[in-house]
């Protein structure tokens, strides 16, 4: 895992420990070489984290894609 996979894992984590109700639960876990990032809660989180409609996951995914090593990563939520 490079630099930038690195910088953009911790991120993600940020962001996501900042959303749920139990911040140790969650864990990103980077794929294909680093340009995939799967992001894993508890179930009970999982709702806090994509939001309704999908706007909190959208909001996160486009402060990745803003930020500098995040910019070539894809966000997914995985169950």
């Amino acid at each position: 895992m490079g630099d930038r996979s690195k910088e953009a894992v911790e991120l993600v984590e940020f962001i996501a420990k900042a959303i749920v109700t139990k911040p140790e639960d969650v864990k990103v876990t980077p794929c294909e070489g680093g340009r995939l990032l799967e992001l894993e809660t508890d179930g009970s989180d999982r709702g806090r984290v994509i939001g309704r409609q999908g706007r909190v996951a959208k909001a996160m995914r486009a402060v990745l894609t803003a930020s500098g090593p995040g910019a070539d990563c894809r966000l997914e939520i995985v169950d």
